[in-house]
């Protein structure tokens, strides 16, 4: 295809790579989780080597298991909050604004780096409704100052919390959670574990990626801001849908449910505020 783009991310930011290949690998598949036909279609239009991503068919459904409980969580955010903010941080090249579908009510606004917004706009169509984007860090002190804080707010932020370091997070937790007027915050995170066992991670290892951060007790991040309450915090391993998975995916988390330290590796958190 002669419109294929040329891709120069390193680091974390090509991890997201792995994800977008992920969804599309899961449309593909037999019994599709997530049935992202968008996410195909911007992969197609990438001039990459996904083999770099090291993802298969079960890693593949544990990306769209993963996506797919974080849609469900904000269809429900949206369902009880029709006049509310979408926040979605570290965006990548996820379609999540294109996969809902919200009332004109709803103001949704991606966010991450320049260089990433810039390659959004030139692979995915501008969704529906009340959308922009923003080009910034998400640590970063002033991108926030552009979001009104004249709403409940649900932020979402998929594959970030690991790279961020500790400080980092809580940082962003409490800017956030100090803005708005009330929300839940949905996001996946790492046990320690986990942060130990990076480099068995294709997509870290090949891309020379850095995790920092991991999370053995959500309960912790409830002091960052008075009044914040773990609603839910799904295990990797437990999550709905398992059985779409691959037998061999299946074996894989039915085995990891199992070993302590193992299952606690991974999970998908929500907050109210």
């Amino acid at each position: 295809m002669s419109d294929r783009q040329k891709i120069t991310l390193t680091g974390a930011q090509e991890t997201l790579l792995a994800t977008l290949y992920g969804r599309a690998l899961d449309t593909r598949a037999r019994r599709p989780t997530l049935g992202d036909e968008a996410a195909v279609r911007a992969m197609r239009r990438i001039d990459y080597d996904f083999r770099r991503t090291g993802m298969t068919a079960t890693t593949a459904a544990g990306v769209a298991l993963r996506a797919r409980q974080l849609d469900e969580w904000v269809v429900e955010f949206l369902a009880d909050q029709p006049e509310s903010t979408v926040l979605h941080l570290a965006c990548g090249l996820d379609t999540r604004a294109h996969r809902i579908s919200r009332p004109a009510t709803v103001r949704w606004i991606d966010v991450d780096f320049p260089e990433v917004v810039e390659l959004r706009e030139r692979l995915l169509p501008v969704p529906e409704g009340d959308y922009r984007q923003i080009g910034a860090s998400v640590t970063g002190e002033e991108w926030l100052e552009q979001v009104p804080a004249d709403r409940p707010v649900v932020t979402v932020f998929e594959g970030l919390s690991m790279y961020l370091r500790e400080e980092e997070g809580r940082r962003l937790i409490q800017r956030v959670t100090g803005r708005f007027p009330g929300g839940q915050l949905l996001f996946d995170v790492y046990g320690s574990l986990g942060i130990r066992m990076q480099k068995l991670v294709p997509a870290v290892r090949n891309s020379g990626a850095t995790l920092h951060w991991g999370v053995d007790d959500p309960k912790v991040i409830e002091g960052w801001h008075e009044g914040l309450v773990c609603l839910d915090a799904l295990r990797s391993v437990d999550m709905p849908g398992i059985e779409l998975m691959p037998p061999a995916g299946r074996a894989q988390m039915w085995v990891l449910a199992r070993i302590p330290g193992l299952r606690d590796v991974g999970r998908i958190l929500r907050y109210r505020f």
